[in-house]
C-alpha cells in the first residue's frame, strides 16, 4: 500500500512534549493547528474559517532538534507521512488524523528565524554546533550549501561583522526529564501513553 505525504501549514497548539522509547529512541509531539483563511465579501475583510487539528510525531534528531526550536504558538510547516487513526470510544467511532513528520520549520511568510547546525550532521560546515543529543550520520549538507556558508563567513569576517564568530552551541534537552504534561513512551513501536492535557485547544490559532 502507497503512503500519503502531505505537507501542512499551521500553528503549534501545544507545548512541545518529549520522551523515548524504551529502546532509547528520541521522540516528540505536538499538535498543529490549520485554520483557514476566507475574504468575506460582505464585511469586506479576512475572517477565519474552520480549524482543522492534526498530531504531529517525530523521531530521532528531528525530535531533538524540535524541544529547542518550537514554542506554542509558532507558524510552521510540517512534511511527512499521514495516517488517520480510528478506534472505538463504547459505541462511537472516533478518529484523528496524525503526520509522522520528515522535516519541520517556520513559515517565514509570517516572520524570520534564525537557523543552528545540528552536531553529527554529515557535511556540517567547520564551527557548526547543536544539541549533543543529535543523532550523528545524519543526512549529508549538500557541498554548495557548506560553500555558500564558508563564503558568507569569510565576507563577514573580512567586514569585522561580530556575525562571523561560530554559533554558539545549544544546549541539549535532558532526554529522560519529561516537561509537564510529557508524553511516556512504552515500547519500540512507537505506541505511547500520554497524560491528556485536557481536550482540544481553546480558539483557532491565526
Amino acid at each position: 500500500m502507497s503512503e500519503t505525504h502531505v505537507t501542512v501549514i499551521g500553528n503549534v497548539a501545544t507545548e512541545v512534549s518529549y520522551g523515548e522509547t524504551s529502546g532509547g529512541v528520541p521522540m516528540a509531539s505536538f499538535r498543529l493547528g490549520c485554520t483557514e483563511r476566507r475574504y468575506d465579501r460582505q464585511r469586506e475583510c479576512w475572517v477565519d474559517g474552520e480549524t482543522q487539528w492534526v498530531a504531529v510525531t517525530a523521531w530521532r534528531a528531528l525530535a531533538v532538534n524540535l524541544i529547542g526550536s518550537l514554542a506554542k504558538g509558532d507558524p510552521v510547516l510540517v512534511s511527512g507521512r499521514l495516517r488517520v487513526r480510528e478506534w472505538m470510544d463504547g459505541e462511537v467511532r472516533r478518529s484523528r488524523a496524525e503526520i509522522d513528520a520528515r522535516s519541520v520549520g517556520h513559515d517565514l511568510t509570517r516572520g524570520t528565524t534564525a537557523f543552528r547546525w545540528a552536531a553529527g550532521v554529515r557535511g556540517q560546515p567547520p564551527g557548526g554546533a547543536g544539541p549533543a543529543g543529535a543523532e550523528a550520520g545524519g543526512e549529508a549538507v549538500p557541498e554548495w550549501i557548506v560553500s555558500a556558508v564558508e563564503a558568507r563567513r569569510s565576507s563577514a569576517v573580512a567586514s569585522g561583522s561580530p556575525s562571523s564568530a561560530a554559533p554558539a552551541a545549544v544546549a541539549a534537552p535532558v532526554v529522560r526529564a519529561l516537561p509537564p504534561g510529557g508524553r511516556v513512551a512504552t515500547g519500540e513501536s512507537g505506541e505511547v501513553a500520554e497524560r491528556e492535557r485536557g481536550g482540544d485547544a481553546a480558539g483557532a490559532l491565526t
